[in-house]
């Protein structure tokens, strides 16, 4: 970020350390051990701090996002099987989504982490769905509100903790990275609370081969405060006793294509939005976006959609690929 060094391929370089396992090679300092010290003991996500991933990540400019997003401004990894572009492979996203939770006309779904409602719009423009979406950034509010306008779609800036109505499917896109795992019990019960007896609830999450209790400190300081990574073994804890799993797919190497593509974008269009930032910035927002694109490459980061229902489907569960 300083300019100390650089790299003509920095995904390349990430991806080759992490493959090699060279980051077991660095000792902790007392510093990193600070951070997961300080998680273990508070609740980091507990429910005052609920709107300061909003302020510090979400609210940073919706200039830059339009620039760097596909045309529905969607936020989290795009279904590349058959797309050539983003805009194909998130809307293929969009449309698994709603094919995975048997999305019909007339149907009350909740999306829980709306973004700029990117899933919500979809929903009620394809599917004819009465859509909820909640975020905690007041930046997505106002974009996702006016992207809206017209359709049946409630957008509310508010706390997952504060649901209370009852919906016949749930969505939760790229939001629990950010609930933290003192939390996972309570959000699954909160879904729970708000899902129909013969309800669907999809989640689609980046998630940690391991379980952890903090987010890695780089991204933690610069770009997600308080996040961090879901394990499997976190998340059927977590459900354990409160949902049947129903799907479980795995399309992490798509997030590899996704961030280079956010990564051509945000770079294409930096002269547009330059104006906003510094250099320091510039050079932060690549790290962070080539260095994840390295992650997802070596597979030391996963992204998982689940299905869940609440006491498993009449006559079983059909997965769509």
């Amino acid at each position: 970020m300083d300019g100390w060094w650089d790299c003509k391929a920095l995904d390349q370089l990430v991806y080759r350390v992490l493959k090699a396992e060279l980051d077991k090679e660095v000792k902790g300092s007392f510093k990193m051990m600070k951070n997961v010290l300080k998680a273990k003991i508070f609740n980091l996500q507990r429910k005052s701090r609920a709107y300061v991933i909003g302020e510090r990540h979400y609210d940073i400019g919706n200039e830059l996002y339009k620039n760097m997003l596909d045309k529905r401004m969607n936020y989290s990894c795009g279904y590349w099987k058959n797309a050539k572009t983003l805009d194909e492979a998130q809307e293929a996203k969009l449309d698994l989504i709603c094919k995975k939770i048997m999305l019909k006309p007339g149907m009350t779904v909740l999306d829980v982490g709306c973004g700029w409602g990117g899933f919500v719009k979809f929903a009620a423009e394809k599917y004819d769905a009465k859509v909820v979406g909640i975020t905690v950034s007041k930046e997505q509010v106002e974009l996702a509100k006016q992207l809206c306008k017209g359709l049946n779609v409630d957008i509310r800036l508010q706390d997952y903790r504060d649901l209370k109505e009852k919906f016949d499917s749930v969505v939760s896109v790229g939001m629990i990275e950010h609930v933290g795992y003192k939390n996972y019990r309570e959000y699954m019960k909160v879904v729970d609370r708000c899902l129909k007896e013969d309800g669907l609830f999809l989640l689609h999450t980046i998630a940690g081969n391991n379980s952890v209790h903090s987010g890695e400190p780089w991204i933690d300081k610069y770009i997600f405060p308080n996040g961090m990574l879901p394990s499997a073994k976190q998340l059927t804890t977590a459900t354990e006793g409160i949902f049947v799993l129903e799907d479980w797919h795995n399309f992490g190497t798509d997030y590899d294509k996704t961030l280079i593509t956010w990564h051509h974008n945000f770079n294409n269009n930096w002269d547009k939005i330059k104006h906003k930032y510094d250099e320091r910035f510039f050079r932060m927002w690549n790290f962070f976006l080539l260095s994840c694109a390295g992650s997802f490459r070596a597979n030391k980061n996963q992204l998982w959609q689940i299905v869940y229902s609440k006491k498993g489907v009449e006559g079983g569960y059909e997965s769509v690929r």
